[in-house]
């Protein structure tokens, strides 16, 4: 992944062709304002959308066992075959 700083008023100005080449060329730019970074703007990977299924699998998980469904360890393994 390349980085690019730019401005603010370069970012505000071309907001819709910099996430497009974030994406595509797989860049990150640095925003700054008055030479301080205030933000980043990057593309989505698949791996932070895998995060995210797995957070919301983790919830889900959870919320079975506040249910109480969940399985011993003997019959984990039998399920399995183990």
């Amino acid at each position: 992944m390349t980085t690019q700083i730019i401005g603010i008023k370069e970012f505000r100005q071309n907001i819709t062709s910099l996430w497009k080449d974030a994406q595509k060329e797989n860049k990150r730019y640095i925003v700054m304002n008055h030479s301080k970074p205030i933000f980043e703007v990057k593309a989505l990977t698949d791996d932070c959308l895998v995060l995210k299924d797995l957070e919301e699998d983790i919830k889900e998980a959870r919320a079975q066992v506040k249910r109480g469904e969940t399985y011993t360890h003997e019959e984990a393994l039998k399920m399995l075959g183990l």
